[in-house]
């Protein structure tokens, strides 16, 4: 009879093994972990066959009531390293199809450096064009700058006129009162003061 923990390990490996996730030597450590144990107690003569093989190694460590240890020796891989495919043969080009191959990299080097001149030159267009639109902008700015530098002298020169006009008429007033008074102060006689 097959333990509970046993059926429930095969179980999760057999979904593993359908995901295509597990390799081979897993699988062969699961078989020999959960299951040669059970075959080796019920067949002694599968334990000799396996051991024969010389894949897998299982050597009986501790037996107790709670459970038996094992040391599982698993052989390396039979494969070893993957051969090299041997080197292809180069097939022997004749002088045309050197001389086609050579024009063909020319003309692609050409192309190339047209394609970079090209590109060069749209980048000078875009930098004149940025510059142009830089000092256009700097001219107006310019010009603006000077119209409102120019408005606000008039207006400060349109004040300051206003004021030196309105300066001047009182002026004028307080002169005329003067004058007023002098000539009153003339025509009373000095006795009345």
């Amino acid at each position: 009879m097959i333990p509970n923990c046993v059926v429930f390990v095969l179980s999760f490996y057999e979904i593993e093994i359908c995901r295509a996730v597990i390799d081979m030597n897993r699988l062969r450590l699961l078989l020999v972990v959960c299951i040669q144990p059970l075959l080796v107690h019920s067949n002694p003569q599968y334990s000799a066959e396996m051991a024969s093989s010389g894949e897998i190694l299982v050597k009986e460590l501790d037996k107790r009531a709670s459970g038996q240890a094992f040391e599982v020796i698993l052989a390396p891989d039979a494969k070893g390293e993957i051969p090299l495919p041997p080197p292809k043969e180069k097939k022997e080009m004749s002088l045309e199809e050197i001389q086609k191959k050579l024009e063909a990299a020319e003309e692609r080097r050409k192309s190339h450096e047209a394609e970079v001149l090209k590109h060069l030159a749209e980048k000078r267009e875009h930098e004149k064009e940025v510059l142009k639109k830089a000092m256009e902008e700097n001219n107006n700015f310019s010009k603006t700058a000077e119209e409102k530098l120019n408005q606000k002298m008039e207006a400060n020169k349109e004040n300051r006129t206003a004021r030196m006009a309105a300066l001047n008429e009182k002026f004028k007033e307080k002169d005329k009162k003067l004058e007023e008074v002098r000539k009153a102060k003339e025509t009373k006689p000095e006795g009345e003061n």
